[in-house]
């Protein structure tokens, strides 16, 4: 199943049976992906008198609560209200769902006792491409960053000039597979946080940063359709799922 997308005046044809699902999902359990100092997600059935949600304990029906934090067990999208007083809600920000996507490979650079990401390595990814998204993956890239414990590990993360630049090149959705683009323990400087969303100029209000995505080595760099996909909160983050389409030469 083909269609055709109108984009800036050019006709591109995507493959949409054929999704990229670059998603990390909650699981309740240890399995999970967590960070931020969380335990793990739960999902277990409400109980209630002698009601039990679950089928094969008697319930008539699986009812299952959920007890999870989007920043920290699994792929989220979350917009300047992460960081500001005032609330801001990614659901309200984000009214657009399709967009031109480069998927680029990073490897983290030394610096000092961290990993970085820095201005001249996106500088040289990107070029004098025009896109609206960036997906960032980092290498190595194991399948286990599905289910890495990430807390006191001091994760790579960007450079605040490296945000500025993509904030610069008019990149409205950055998507990395790391739990945040700033330092884990930055003493709540949040550099890159505040340079892509230009939180000292024009606050760009309907510019996200999806965090804890997984691009599988299958998928190459290059230019992709994303489908950025988020379930309706009304929170300054929320649980997303990042879906590429390839564009036919």
């Amino acid at each position: 199943m083909k269609a055709v997308i109108k984009h800036n005046k050019i006709k591109y044809t995507i493959d949409l049976a054929n999704p990229l699902d670059i998603s990390i999902p909650v699981i309740g359990g240890d399995n999970n992906v967590t960070s931020w100092y969380l335990p793990p997600p739960k999902i277990e059935p409400h109980k209630e008198g002698e009601f039990v949600g679950k089928v094969t304990e008697g319930g008539s029906t699986n009812f299952n609560d959920i007890y999870f934090n989007p920043h920290s067990h699994g792929t989220h999208t979350e917009c300047v209200g992460h960081i500001t007083e005032e609330f801001r809600s990614v659901n309200k920000c984000l009214s657009k769902y399709f967009f031109m996507t480069e998927v680029i490979t990073v490897a983290p650079e030394k610096m000092g006792d961290d990993f970085v990401i820095s201005k001249k390595q996106l500088q040289y990814a990107l070029g004098n491409k025009n896109r609206e998204a960036v997906v960032i993956r980092t290498i190595p890239n194991l399948s286990e960053k599905k289910s890495r414990q990430y807390s006191h590990t001091n994760p790579p993360y960007l450079m605040g000039d490296a945000a500025e630049l993509l904030r610069d090149k008019g990149i409205e959705h950055l998507l990395i597979d790391l739990p945040s683009v700033d330092k884990e323990k930055d003493d709540g400087n949040l550099l890159a946080h505040k340079a892509f969303w230009d939180v000292e100029g024009k606050i760009r209000q309907n510019a996200t940063i999806t965090e804890l995505i997984f691009v599988a080595n299958t998928i190459p760099d290059g230019k992709y359709f994303l489908n950025l996909q988020l379930a309706p909160f009304e929170n300054d983050a929320s649980p997303s799922r990042p879906v590429l389409y390839k564009i036919e030469d």
